[in-house]
């Protein structure tokens, strides 16, 4: 069985700082046998301002960002699935798109999700506490799935969670393990984090990463954190509650297969999204 490690970091506006903090997660989670590596969402930079993305965003195919965790992947020989990044997008306007790009061993980008899901919401609970990530996000529209050494991943990003119809489309495409890099507010994670996590692997007979930005960020903003790995069956695996590191787990693929063989929920759809 081959190893899914997931990282938690607390990014912040400084580019370099937050490349060095993932490169050092991604050495050690190569160390201890990783073949595959999620990076959380804004890995690479959160700035003090939603707009500052615009600023720091790449042209897909090159950049600092691009440029180094290709490098990582190559130097370490794993598979990076690297959270989110703001990448150039080709609209008037000049929103970003919030990518997940996706490295082999050999560090060839094989893979690119576009978050579908924008994040505009007033948290609950907390007044004045605003998200409009649409202001300077242009949301994707693909549903996307790539073959990894850990197996077949469906693609999204953190908000995207709650919307069960995408999963049900990427598990009716094979997927095996769903990967959900996230910055979660504080209220919302508290409430609904592990539910919503476990409710997708249990619903979808998948293994579920989730990666997490945790802590208190420059901008003032605090992430929920609790990075973890759950089984088909809805059981949690391994978890990281706060602080920066990771987590890994072995994914047994034939466990899957017997799963769905043994319960055969997803054969016994009826209604397709």
């Amino acid at each position: 069985m081959s190893i899914l490690a997931a990282v938690q970091m607390t990014s912040g506006p400084d580019v370099a700082a937050n490349l060095a903090a993932a490169g050092a997660l991604l050495e050690s989670a190569a160390g201890s046998g990783a073949a595959v590596v999620l990076l959380p969402e804004n890995f690479n930079f959160i700035g003090r301002r939603d707009a500052d993305k615009r600023e720091v965003a790449e042209s897909y195919g090159s950049g600092p960002t691009q440029d180094f965790i290709a490098a990582a992947a190559q130097r370490h020989g794993i598979w990076i699935i690297a959270g989110t990044q703001p990448l150039a997008a080709l609209e008037p306007g000049g929103r970003v798109t919030n990518s997940c790009l996706v490295y082999d061993a050999s560090g060839r980008c094989v893979s690119r999700y576009d978050k579908i899901h924008l994040f505009d919401v007033d948290v609950p609970g907390k007044p004045g506490e605003t998200y409009r990530e649409s202001s300077h996000v242009a949301p994707g529209s693909e549903v996307v799935l790539v073959d990894t050494p850990v197996g077949r991943v469906g693609l999204s990003v953190c908000y995207d969670m709650r919307f069960p119809e995408l999963y049900r489309r990427l598990s009716a495409a094979g997927a095996e393990i769903l990967v959900m890099p996230a910055a979660f507010t504080v209220p919302t994670g508290r409430a609904h984090w592990e539910t919503l996590l476990r409710a997708r692997a249990i619903e979808n007979l998948c293994y579920v990463a989730a990666a997490a930005q945790s802590g208190v960020h420059p901008n003032g903003r605090e992430t929920y954190g609790d990075t973890m790995i759950i089984d088909w069956w809805g059981r949690v695996a391994t978890r990281l509650p706060r602080g920066s590191g990771f987590v890994s787990a072995p994914i047994d693929r034939a466990a899957i297969a017997q799963c769905r063989a043994d319960f055969p929920a997803l054969a016994n759809r009826v209604l397709s999204c």
